[in-house]
C-alpha cells in the first residue's frame, strides 16, 4: 500500500523538475560561445540528441544529469579559453618579408571575411607570417590555428621558424605533426600539419572542432589531399559558421578559387627583392654541343657557363630523378670548381644531408629535385639551372598501372623555380629548354586526381558519407573513368557492392576506411588477422608504404648487390624485407642502440632514416590495429615454415590481387587485363621465375615489369576473392559411383585460369544438360550403383526386342532410343541424381509411373514364324549348345555364335557347324552361289531362284553344309564343283558360324570361325608360335597398326594400354620410334610397350618445341669458373645436352593413352612446363657443380699438405670416392627430380665433412664406422634386387640410398637440416622391410 503514494510523489517531482531542465538547458545553450570548439559542439551535439529522443519527458532525472555533466564540462572549457587569451604569445614580424607590408590589410580581411586567398610569390613569407596574422587577428582561440604543408619536411622547417620568430620552444605555442610524429601541445595555438594528417584527422573528427582556423598552404600543388580538402572546406563553411578559411599560394589558379568560394577577398604579395634574368636554350652559347646530348650534359655545361661568364653566387640545378642528381653531382665534382661544394637534395636523402643545404652559407650548387620548387626556401641562391623536367605520378585507368615517367613541367612550376633565385641579389634561371618550348607548355600541372587512382578518397568518401565522387565540390572534378576505376579496385578488394542505392561498403569495407593507410595495404593487414600474420604483414605492409630501404649507389651497385644477397629468400621479395627487419631487430630490437644500427646501415647500403621510419610506421599500424581489436594474438600456436609462407602471401595477395600473374615463358608473364610483363630484374625471383607471382607493384618504364613479386598458389586468389571468380564448365559425365552429373570446373579470374580440371557436381550450373546426362546414362544405359526394379523390368523389355534385332539382323523393331529418352524426361522434369530419383519413388508410392509398356516399344511386330527359325539352342550329337545373335557388320561378333565348353570343343565335327540357322539358310546359299567362278555360276541364273528352291530341300546332316549342296547341284544342275573350290570360296563373315570356347564358369577363353585353328590355339605348347599367326593378332595388327606417323594421329583418339585377344594372348599399343620414324606398334611385352611409347611421345613433342628447346640450351650459360671442371662431363656443350635431355624427359615422357591429354600437354601446360623445369634442372645442376667444385679443391687441398708433409694418407681417395660415388659422371639422367633438388645440400655436407676431416682424420673414421654397416647392406640388398629387378623394389632400394646419404648429413655436418627425419633405426626398419619383400628374411 505504500508503494502507491511514492510512485505518486516522484512523479509529482519530476513535474516539477521539468522548468530547470529548461533553464539548465539554456545554461547550457549560452556556455557554448565561451568554450573550445571542441566542446561546443559536442554539447550540440548532446543537446540535439537528448530533445530528439524525448529523454527529458521519458526520464527527467537522466536527463538532468547529462545536462549537469555538460555544463561542468563547458565551464572547464571556459577557464582553458579565456587561459589561452592571457597566455597568448607576444608577436614579432621579420621586417625584411613583403608580406608584412600587407599585414594590417590581411589582419582586417581575416577579421571581416570567412575565407581569404593570398597569392604570394616565392619568397613573400606567406607560410610563416600568415599563422601569425590570424593569431593576431583573434583567432586560435576557441580552437588551434591549422596550417597544412604538402611535406614533411616543410612542415617540420615552417614550424621551427615560427616557433624561433616568436622566441618559444617548438612544440608549446607551435608544433607541428607528421606522420609518426606530433610535436604539439593541449596548449598550442599553431599546428602545422601535413594535409594528409589533417584528412585523417577527419575520421575522429568529422567537423575538425579542434581548430577555428585552417590555412591550406601550396595549394597551387593540387595533389589529390589538397584537393580533397578545399573540397571538404566547401561543406564545412556550411556547417560552422566561425569558421575561418585561408588559402595561400605562390601560383594560383585565383579565378577557379574565387568561383568556388565565392569571390572572397584576394590579397597578391610579391615576393622577389631584385630582379630574375631568364635564358633560355636557343639564347645561351654553350661549348660546341655533342651529338645526342641530353639534359645531365647540358645541366653541366650551364654551370660551366655560370662558374666562367659570371660572378660567384650559389647555383641551384633541377634534375627529375634520383639517379640523374647522383650522375649530376659525379660529373661536377669531376670538374674540381673551386670553393663550391656539390651537394644533392631529394625527398628520399637523409634528413642530416638535407639540413647541409642550410648549414653553408656560400660556394654551394644544389642538386635537386622539384622538392625544392616550393616550401623550401634554399639560402644564398643566386642562379637557377632548370631542366624543365620532373618525374610525375600518373595512373592509367584501364590497366591498373602507377608510373612514374620524366615529364615536362608546366609553365608555374617553371616559374615556381625561377623564384627560388633573385633573393640575395639579381638572379639568373638558366632553361634549358626553348622559349617556343615554353609558351607550348600547360599554365598549370594537372591537379593530381585527373591522373590518379581515387580508391583510397572514394573509400574514406564513402565511409564519411559525402556522396558521390563526382557530385562532391572538387575544384576540378576528376575523371569518369578515374571514378569507375577506384570503385573498381575497391570491388576488387571487396570493400564495396553495388546495392540498390548505388555502390555501398561492405563490412570489410568499413574495417578497412577505418586503417589509415592505401586500401590494398588495409586489405592485406584484414586478412592478416584472419590468418595469424598480424606482425609479419604489418612489417611488409610498413615497408611497402614507404621508399625501398635498400639503397644501390651506381658506383658501387655491385657491392650492395653482394651483400644485400645474405637477406635474399628465393621465392618471395616480400620475405627479404621481412629478412632485413629480422636483421635490423637483432642489432637492436627497440632501435636504442642507435650507432650498432648505423653501422649495420653502412654495412649493408640501407638507409637508416628508412629503417628508423620503417619501425615506428610498423608500431603505429600495429597501435591502430589494437585499436580496431586487430592485434596480434598472443599464445596462439606458432605455424610451420610451409603455412606461414602460405598465410603471408595469401595477405598480400587479398590486396594485390589484380597483380596475380601466370608465367608465358622464362620471365615473361601474363598479367590481369591481357597485360604482359616481365619480373623486375632485381628480384629474388628473377632466375626461378615460378609458374605464378603476385606482385606489389607494376612498374613500367620502357616496358612494363612486375617489382617485388613471390611466388603463389593461383588457387589461393579463389578463396580471397570468390566475388572476382568466373566459373565454367566442361567435359560433363555421370559419375556411377556418386550418382550424379559431375563436370570439370574451370576458375578464371581476369582471364587467368587459376583453377582448371576440379571435378564438382554439374547439376545445379546446368540442370537441363545434367537431366540430359542423367537420362542418358543412368537410365537408358543402366549406369546405377543400386538396383531399381522398374529399371530392370524395363531393361528386360528391351534387351527382348533387341534380341530380336539382333536374330533378324535389323534396327527396325525397337522404336528410337529418343522416344524411350522422352519417356523418363517427362515423368523426371528437374532430376539429375540418383537421391532425388529415390525421394521422388518414395513420394509417389511406387515406380509404375516409370515401368514400359511391352507394346508401345514396338516400332513392327516381327512374324512369329520368321523369328522361330532363329533357335535359341542348336543340339549336336546329342548336347546342346547355346546360340547367340549379332547384328554388328564390321565387327567380329557380327552373326551366330554358338558357345562350345572347352571340354567338349573336340567332341564337336567340324562338319556340322559350317551349317547355318535355319533363318540365315536362304542368305548363306545364295551368298555361296554369288561366289561360284563364273564358270559355275552361269548354270545357275537366275541365282535368287535357284538359291530358294536349294534353301527349301537343304536340310542339316552329318556332312557339311557345302558337301551337302555340291551334292544337290549334282544332282539338280549336273554341275560338278570341285572340293577345292568350295574352301576357297568368300562369303560374309556372319555368315560363317563363329565358335566361342568357353571355360566351367562361362567366359570366353578362345573364340573364332576356325574351328581346327581354335583347338590349335588350346594346345599349350603350340599357342607360343601360332600366337603373331593367330586371325586376332593379324585382325588387331590391321585395325592399330600404322606406319609413317608425326604426330598422334586426330582420328585416333585414344590408345588402350593392352588389348586382349583370347585367355592366353594379350597385346599392348603403343608409339615406337626408330630411325627417327614414328609408328603404332603391338607389342608382346608390357614394360617394353611403355617404354617405347614414353621415347616416341618424347620424340613428338620434341619435334614441336624443337625452338623453345634450343632457346633454353641457348639461354643458360654456366659459370665461367666452372669450365675446367666441366671436361670431367665433356665440355660445357655436352652436360648441356645432358640437361636438355633430363628436362625433355621429365617435360614430354607421359604415358599418354589419350590424344585430348596429349593435346593439352602441347597446347596449354607444356611449354610453361618446359621452362620451368629447365630452369629447375640447369640451377640445380649448376649447384651441384659449384658445391663439387668447393669440395674437390678441399681435397685437392688435403692432398698437396700431405704432399707437403710427405705424409701418406687414404684419406683423400677416401674421400674423393665419396665424392665420386655421390656425383656420378651420369648424375644429371642418374637420380630421381626430388633427389636431384637436393643434391647441393647432400655434396655441401660432404665438403663440411672434408674441411673437418683435414683437422681430425680419426674423428672421421669414427663417424665412418657409423656409417659403413649401413652401406654394406646396401650393397648387399643392391645385389639381391639384381637378380629379382623389379620397379617397386629398385623405388624400395633407392629411398634406402637417399636415407644413408641424409644419415650422413646428420654424423658429418648435423648444421645442415636433412630434408626428413632419420636416424640408425629407421635404416634398420627399411633393410627390413626391403628384405620382407625380396622373401629374405629367416
Amino acid at each position: 500500500m505504500k508503494s502507491q503514494p511514492e510512485g505518486g510523489s516522484q512523479a509529482e517531482n519530476s513535474r516539477q523538475e521539468v522548468p530547470d531542465l529548461l533553464a539548465l538547458r539554456q545554461q547550457v545553450i549560452s556556455l557554448t560561445s565561451e568554450a573550445m570548439l571542441r566542446d561546443a559542439y559536442y554539447a550540440w551535439e548532446r543537446v540535439v540528441r537528448l530533445l530528439s529522443s524525448n529523454l527529458h519527458h521519458k526520464n527527467p532525472a537522466k536527463a538532468s544529469q547529462i545536462l549537469l555533466g555538460l555544463e561542468e564540462r563547458l565551464q572547464k572549457s571556459a577557464e582553458e579559453k579565456a587561459l589561452r587569451q592571457r597566455k597568448k604569445p607576444r608577436l614579432y614580424y621579420p621586417p625584411d618579408l613583403p608580406i608584412v607590408r600587407n599585414r594590417e590589410e590581411i589582419i582586417q580581411a581575416i577579421k571581416d571575411n570567412r575565407v581569404i586567398i593570398v597569392s604570394g610569390e616565392t619568397g613573400c613569407g606567406k607560410s610563416t607570417q600568415l599563422p601569425k596574422m590570424c593569431l593576431e587577428a583573434g583567432q586560435g582561440l576557441a580552437g588551434k590555428i591549422a596550417c597544412t604543408q604538402p611535406r614533411r619536411l616543410a612542415a617540420i622547417t615552417i614550424a621551427q621558424r615560427i616557433s624561433d620568430e616568436l622566441h618559444l620552444p617548438l612544440g608549446q605555442a607551435v608544433g607541428y605533426k607528421i606522420r609518426f610524429q606530433d610535436r604539439t601541445s593541449p596548449r598550442s595555438y599553431i599546428k602545422v600539419l601535413t594535409d594528409g594528417m589533417l584528412l585523417a584527422e577527419t575520421q575522429g573528427d568529422h567537423l575538425l572542432t579542434e581548430y577555428d582556423t585552417i590555412i591550406i598552404d601550396e595549394a597551387h600543388e593540387r595533389n589529390l589531399n589538397i584537393d580533397f580538402l578545399l573540397g571538404l572546406m566547401h561543406q564545412l563553411l556550411d556547417r560552422r559558421p566561425e569558421l575561418k578559411l585561408i588559402i595561400t599560394s605562390a601560383t594560383l589558379e585565383v579565378e577557379k578559387f574565387e568561383r568556388a568560394f565565392g569571390h572572397p577577398p584576394v590579397f597578391k604579395v610579391s615576393g622577389r627583392l631584385f630582379p630574375v634574368e631568364v635564358m633560355y636554350l636557343d639564347e645561351l652559347q654553350p661549348p660546341k654541343k655533342k651529338e645526342e646530348q641530353d639534359y645531365v650534359d647540358m645541366a653541366v655545361e650551364a654551370v660551366d657557363f655560370i662558374k666562367k661568364e659570371k660572378r660567384p653566387g650559389d647555383i641551384l640545378v633541377f634534375m627529375p630523378t634520383e639517379q640523374d642528381i647522383i650522375e649530376t653531382c659525379h660529373r661536377l665534382q669531376g670538374r674540381h670548381y673551386q670553393e663550391s661544394t656539390i651537394l644533392p637534395l631529394y625527398a628520399r636523402l637523409p634528413a642530416h644531408r638535407q639540413r647541409q643545404i642550410y648549414s653553408l652559407e656560400q660556394g654551394k650548387i644544389v642538386v635537386a629535385t622539384n622538392v625544392a620548387e616550393t616550401s623550401l626556401t634554399i639560402p644564398g641562391i643566386r642562379y637557377v639551372v632548370d631542366t624543365g623536367l620532373a618525374r610525375l605520378s600518373q595512373y592509367q585507368p584501364s590497366s591498373g598501372i602507377h608510373s612514374l615517367p620524366v615529364l615536362p613541367i608546366s609553365q608555374a612550376s617553371a616559374e615556381q623555380r625561377k623564384g627560388r633565385c633573385g633573393r640575395v641579389s639579381a638572379g639568373l634561371c638558366l632553361r634549358l629548354y626553348t622559349r617556343e618550348d615554353f609558351l607550348a607548355r600547360p599554365r598549370y600541372t594537372p591537379p593530381e586526381i585527373l591522373r590518379s587512382n581515387l580508391a583510397e578518397v572514394i573509400l574514406r568518401m564513402l565511409y564519411l558519407e559525402l556522396g558521390d565522387p563526382l557530385r562532391f565540390p572538387f575544384l576540378d572534378p576528376p575523371l569518369a573513368r578515374s571514378v569507375r576505376d577506384g570503385y573498381q579496385t575497391l570491388f576488387e578488394l571487396g570493400a564495396i557492392v553495388k546495392g540498390d542505392n548505388g555502390w555501398q561498403l561492405t563490412p570489410l569495407g568499413r574495417q578497412m576506411a577505418r586503417l589509415p593507410l592505401d586500401p590494398r595495404l588495409a586489405r592485406m593487414l584484414l586478412e592478416a588477422g584472419r590468418r595469424g600474420v598480424v606482425e609479419e604483414i604489418a612489417i611488409i605492409a610498413a615497408a611497402l608504404s614507404l621508399p625501398d630501404p635498400r639503397l644501390r649507389p651506381l658506383d658501387k651497385a655491385a657491392d650492395a648487390d653482394r651483400l644485400q644477397s645474405v637477406f635474399e629468400h628465393p621465392d618471395s621479395d616480400f620475405l627479404t624485407l621481412l629478412n632485413i627487419w629480422q636483421a635490423m631487430k637483432n642489432i637492436s630490437p627497440d632501435l636504442s642502440d642507435t650507432s650498432a644500427l648505423k653501422k649495420f646501415a653502412r654495412d649493408y647500403f640501407l638507409s637508416y632514416n628508412r629503417l628508423r621510419e620503417w619501425h615506428f610506421l610498423h608500431d603505429q599500424i600495429l597501435e591502430v590495429l589494437k585499436e580496431e581489436k586487430l592485434g596480434v594474438q598472443a599464445g596462439k600456436k606458432p605455424l610451420s615454415d610451409a603455412d606461414r609462407y602460405t598465410a603471408i602471401h595469401q595477405c598480400i595477395l587479398s590486396g594485390f590481387i589484380s597483380h596475380l600473374a601466370v608465367q608465358k615463358e622464362k620471365n615473361l608473364y601474363q598479367v590481369a587485363r591481357h597485360q604482359e610483363a616481365r619480373l623486375w630484374p632485381g628480384s629474388a625471383l628473377f632466375k626461378k621465375s615460378p609458374a605464378w607471382v603476385v606482385a606489389a607493384e607494376l612498374v613500367r618504364t620502357n616496358r612494363l615489369y612486375l617489382r617485388l613479386a613471390a611466388r603463389v598458389n593461383p588457387a589461393w586468389a579463389e578463396e580471397l576473392a570468390p566475388h572476382l571468380c568466373h566459373y565454367s564448365y566442361e567435359s560433363p559425365y555421370w559419375d556411377k559411383e556418386r550418382g550424379q552429373v559431375r563436370a570439370k570446373e574451370k576458375v578464371s579470374l581476369f582471364s587467368l585460369n587459376i583453377v582448371e580440371g576440379r571435378d564438382v557436381p554439374f547439376g545445379q550450373q546446368d540442370p537441363e544438360a545434367a537431366h540430359r546426362l542423367f537420362v542418358e546414362e543412368a537410365l537408358l544405359n543402366n549406369q546405377v550403383n543400386r538396383p531399381y526394379d522398374f529399371l530392370e523390368y524395363n531393361q528386360q523389355v528391351v534387351k527382348k526386342i533387341r534380341q530380336l534385332e539382333e536374330k533378324l539382323r535389323t534396327r527396325q523393331i525397337l522404336i528410337p532410343e529418343q522416344y524411350l529418352y522422352d519417356f523418363y524426361s517427362a515423368r523426371l522434369q528437374g532430376i539429375y541424381r540418383l537421391d532425388a530419383l529415390d525421394e521422388l519413388i518414395r513420394r509417389a508410392g511406387s515406380d509404375n509411373f516409370l515401368r514400359f509398356k511391352e507394346e508401345n516399344l514396338y516400332l513392327s511386330q516381327p512374324d512369329q514364324e520368321l523369328v522361330s527359325q532363329f533357335p535359341d539352342y542348336i543340339k549336336i550329337l546329342g548336347h546342346s549348345y547355346e546360340l547367340r545373335y549379332r547384328f554388328a557388320p564390321g565387327e567380329e561378333e557380327d552373326g551366330v555364335t554358338i558357345l562350345i565348353p572347352r571340354q567338349l570343343l573336340s567332341a564337336v565335327p567340324e562338319a556340322l557347324l559350317t551349317w547355318p540357322v535355319p533363318g540365315l539358310r536362304g542368305e548363306k546359299v545364295l551368298a555361296t552361289l554369288k561366289a561360284l567362278p563364273k564358270e559355275y555360276r552361269k548354270s545357275l541364273q537366275p541365282l535368287a531362284e535357284t538359291a530358294e528352291s536349294l534353301a527349301r530341300e537343304l536340310k542339316p546332316t552329318g556332312v557339311s553344309f557345302y558337301e551337302a549342296l555340291s551334292a544337290r547341284l549334282k544332282e539338280h544342275y549336273k554341275l560338278d564343283v570341285p572340293p577345292e573350290i568350295w574352301k576357297s570360296l568368300e562369303i560374309p563373315r556372319y555368315l560363317k558360324m563363329r565358335i566361342s570356347v568357353i571355360n566351367e564358369s562361362g567366359q570366353e577363353i578362345l573364340a573364332g570361325r576356325d574351328l581346327t585353328f581354335l583347338r590349335q590355339m588350346l594346345n599349350e605348347k603350340a599357342r607360343k608360335s601360332l600366337a603373331e599367326d593367330s586371325p586376332g593378332w593379324q585382325e588387331a595388327r590391321k585395325k592399330w597398326e600404322r606406319e609413317d606417323l608425326t604426330s598422334w594421329p586426330e582420328d585416333l583418339t585414344e590408345i588402350p594400354e593392352e588389348i586382349i585377344i583370347d585367355d592366353f594372348l594379350k597385346c599392348y599399343p603403343a608409339f615406337a620410334i626408330r630411325d627417327e620414324k614414328i609408328s603404332l606398334k603391338l607389342f608382346k611385352n608390357k614394360n617394353e610397350a611403355r617404354q617405347s611409347h614414353l621415347q616416341a611421345i618424347e620424340a613428338m613433342l620434341s619435334r614441336q618445341f624443337e625452338k623453345d628447346i634450343n632457346f633454353i640450351k641457348r639461354s643458360y650459360a654456366l659459370p665461367e669458373e666452372l669450365k675446367p671442371l666441366l671436361l670431367f662431363w665433356r665440355g660445357e656443350a655436352a652436360i648441356k645436352e645432358e640437361i636438355v635431355n633430363r628436362v625433355k624427359k621429365e617435360v614430354f615422357q607421359k604415358d599418354f593413352r589419350r590424344r585430348e591429354d596429349f593435346v593439352r600437354l602441347l597446347e596449354e601446360k607444356a611449354l610453361k612446363e618446359l621452362f620451368e623445369k629447365g630452369h629447375e634442372i640447369f640451377m640445380a645442376v649448376e649447384e651441384v657443380l659449384q658445391e663439387y667444385q668447393k669440395t674437390i679443391r678441399l681435397i685437392q687441398n688435403i692432398e698437396e699438405e700431405q704432399k707437403k708433409a710427405k705424409i701418406s694418407s687414404s684419406l683423400p681417395e677416401s674421400l674423393k670416392g665419396e665424392l665420386g660415388r655421390l656425383v656420378p659422371a651420369d648424375f644429371i639422367q642418374l637420380y630421381p627430380l626430388a633427389f636431384l633438388r637436393e643434391l647441393p645440400r647432400l655434396v655441401r655436407a660432404l665438403g663440411i665433412r672434408v674441411e673437418r676431416a683435414r683437422f681430425s682424420a680419426d674423428k672421421d673414421r669414427a663417424k665412418a664406422a657409423q656409417v659403413e654397416p649401413f652401406e654394406s647392406e646396401y650393397e648387399r640388398l643392391k645385389a639381391l634386387v639384381g637378380k629379382k629387378a623389379s620397379p617397386d623394389n629398385e623405388d624400395k632400394l633407392f629411398e634406402l640410398r637417399w636415407m644413408i646419404e641424409e644419415f650422413k648429413v646428420s654424423v658429418f655436418a648435423p648444421e645442415i637440416k636433412t630434408a626428413f627425419p632419420v636416424s640408425a633405426k629407421r635404416l634398420t626398419a627399411k633393410i627390413k622391410e626391403i628384405e620382407e619383400s625380396l622373401e629374405l628374411k629367416k
